[in-house]
């Protein structure tokens, strides 16, 4: 095995989106701030109502994927397709945006713990203008893999190896959906002391985001709020002395212009006004 080693390292920043939830973001905070083929890591965590309760009101997407994983809270989504998904704890929601779709993601309780992730995917510029889907899964089917130390790995998309043997996440598994980067989605909680080897397809851009304690990611410390960007091989070895929670994730490079405007992330200029255009004339996702 070949291991990645951390290569750079992006500490998540404080910002607002939606109707002003409160969240950090790690890659996105910046156009230079991503790894092909994600474009954005937002973390959202508190227990104060005035830092979410607003939500995300109707917006458009086109061009992309968004991940939304939820550890705490109930958020419901809500699309102009009819589509309509609670996501509770320890769910997630895979949507495609393809050529547009509009929704809206709202909080549905008014106190306690609302915390979780979204990711943005790229498309390739062949499948932007797919027909919008999306998918919500509970937690109970999402795979786990308790680990001998105690710690666990809750397995969302892709086919890892783990300390050499197989696993296969929702996304990618269970529902059949084929994704042409192919994507790696793993959350991997690990007890004092504990270790895991993963393997991770050599030509994957691979990148871990520490969400709790502190990680040692390829031999060095990577505390929480900070994505380690990996570099080049087929394996990585991830331990923590006192403990850590981290998401893990990898896809194969799209190699393609990455032109964004706000919530459209398309190849070229021109695409990006179609978008616009399409969007103020009301066929955005038509």
């Amino acid at each position: 095995m070949t291991a990645r080693t951390v290569r750079q390292r992006i500490r998540a920043r404080d910002t607002a989106d939606g109707a002003g939830v409160k969240l950090r973001r790690s890659l996105g905070q910046h156009p230079g701030a991503r790894l092909d083929p994600f474009l954005m890591l937002d973390e959202f965590y508190s227990d104060d109502p005035g830092d979410y309760i607003a939500g995300f009101p109707s917006h458009p997407h086109r061009g992309f994927e968004t991940v939304t994983y939820m550890l705490a809270g109930h958020m419901l989504h809500e699309d102009h397709l009819g589509n309509r998904g609670d996501l509770k704890d320890g769910g997630a929601q895979w949507m495609t945006a393809g050529r547009g779709v509009i929704h809206s993601e709202m909080p549905q309780q008014s106190a306690g713990l609302m915390r979780g992730f979204q990711l943005w995917i790229n498309l390739p510029a062949a499948e932007k203008l797919q027909p919008a889907r999306y998918q919500d899964v509970q937690a109970d089917q999402i795979p786990r893999r308790v680990l001998p130390g105690g710690g666990e790995v809750v397995l969302l998309a892709g086919r890892v190896v783990m300390e050499g043997v197989a696993a296969t996440g929702f996304f990618n598994g269970l529902d059949g959906r084929v994704f042409s980067t192919d994507p790696i989605y793993l959350d991997v909680r690990l007890g004092p002391g504990e270790g895991l080897g993963l393997g991770l397809p050599a030509g994957h851009h691979a990148f871990a985001y520490v969400y709790e304690g502190e990680a040692v990611i390829a031999d060095e410390a990577v505390e929480a709020g900070v994505a380690a960007l990996l570099g080049d091989g087929d394996g990585v070895r991830v331990g923590s002395p006192g403990g850590a929670r981290l998401l893990l994730l990898a896809a194969r490079p799209l190699g393609e212009p990455v032109v964004q405007y706000g919530p459209f992330v398309m190849n070229s200029e021109a695409e990006i006004e179609q978008a616009l255009k399409d969007y103020r004339d009301g066929v955005l996702a038509v």
